[in-house]
């Protein structure tokens, strides 16, 4: 294998669709690897810290040397984890990756052991402002091939809800603007309407269909005991971020209280995060993301220990991730052998255009396809007809003002 030497790096921020920040790195001999640092609503925090204090360190390295190059990033920075700069080391893990597959001529699932499967499944999201609104949309979803859902519906009552599209648009939490949006919330009528809403989706559909849920880490342990409880007889594949896991050990209140699977881990940013919960088993999925937890050689340590506690993958990847990222999921999803499901919200037409890939959606299960490489790259031209706009995703609060996890 020849030399593979960084001549440059290039971070790009632009709003094909969304915003994202790219990375690009472009090697001695014209060989270009491409990486992921999107931070939704913190984008130019990241792209701050590659342009100024990552991107010089990045020149003249050896691009082979990704364990090191990921290792020099992390530890030597002395100022470990946090969101900024793991989306920042995540870019240049998932270009490094790219760089060294097309190298070597392959997809990257196979320097990463090879497929261990065929595809990998894949859930997208169904919602709606009232039930039967939901139930249409998981039979438009049914008919376009998924055989996994998430369900999430609008408490009645309420304005909005998280994850519930509006007006038939594709749902984007990020709102552009300078102020975030504010979103009210009611964990009472919540806990109360959404078991009602899975009863109807079974009696549709019957016992086939893999549904899950996202209660994103609004209720307390207690109140997420209830909601599991609740849930146990409608058979859902999981129950995700159902509090905010800061402080793992609360997990042990929940897992002792329901049968239900669960998973967690969108916001973890560091190997170290979710180490109580897999030692103790108490999740069955990490939802840990490919572009905030240190890219493919993060996500890779957190899944390695994983494994050996039968503890599931169930990677991030929402629309706020760009193709590069969603590629680098299924890389790795396909290749390691403790693969749960892997999010898939598609993106808009103009972010497909933006970011050409090989990975392809098929019966329930995706492909990350067998170019060299990630298989996915960014169109400059195209981007650069968007630029950035600030957007902020929305902040919760209780009916008396209180601010609440959104």
């Amino acid at each position: 294998m020849g030399a593979l030497v960084v001549d440059r790096a290039d971070v790009i921020v632009a709003s094909p669709g969304r915003n994202f920040v790219t990375l690009k790195l472009t090697t001695q001999d014209g060989l270009v690897g491409w990486g992921d640092g999107t931070l939704n609503g913190r984008e130019l925090a990241v792209a701050a810290y590659l342009s100024e204090h990552v991107a010089p360190l990045l020149v003249g390295r050896d691009g082979h040397a990704v364990e090191s190059t990921w290792q020099y990033l992390y530890r030597g920075a002395y100022w470990r984890g946090g969101p900024v700069t793991m989306a920042a080391l995540s870019a240049v893990d998932m270009a490094l990756w790219d760089l060294k597959a097309k190298a070597a001529g392959l997809p990257l699932y196979q320097l990463l052991g090879g497929a261990s499967r065929t595809g990998c499944l894949v859930y997208t999201h169904a919602s709606g402002r009232d039930v039967p609104e939901l139930l249409d949309a998981i039979e438009t979803h049914r008919a376009e091939g998924y055989r996994a859902i998430r369900l999430q519906v609008t408490t009645p009552g309420a304005a909005s809800s998280y994850g519930v599209s509006t007006g038939g648009a594709a749902y984007e939490p990020a709102a552009r603007g300078a102020r975030p949006a504010v979103e009210t919330w009611d964990t009472r009528s919540y806990l109360r309407f959404v078991p009602t809403a899975f009863e109807a989706a079974r009696e549709k559909f019957g016992p086939e269909p893999i549904l899950l849920h996202d209660a994103h880490h609004r209720l307390t342990p207690t109140e997420a005991v209830q909601l599991g409880r609740s849930l146990e007889p409608y058979d859902l594949f999981w129950l995700e971020d159902v509090t905010p896991a800061e402080n793992q050990a609360l997990l042990r209140q929940v897992r002792a209280g329901t049968s239900i699977p669960l998973a967690l881990g969108e916001v973890f940013t560091s190997p170290w995060d979710a180490n109580v919960l897999i030692t103790e088993r108490l999740i069955d999925y990490l939802r840990a993301c490919v572009t905030h937890a240190g890219g493919v050689t993060g996500l890779r340590k957190m899944l390695g220990l994983a494994e050996l506690y039968q503890v599931k993958s169930g990677c991030h990847g929402p629309t706020d991730v760009s193709p590069i990222s969603l590629a680098a999921a299924l890389h790795l999803g396909l290749a390691v052998h403790n693969f749960g499901i892997q999010e898939h919200m598609p993106h808009s037409p103009l972010t497909d255009e933006a970011f050409p890939h090989a990975y392809r959606f098929a019966d329930g299960m995706m492909h990350p396809g067998d170019e060299p490489g990630l298989g996915v790259s960014l169109d400059e031209d195209l981007a650069a007809r968007h630029p950035y706009e600030r957007a902020y995703l929305p902040v919760a609060q209780l009916r008396d003002g209180t601010v609440h996890d959104w």
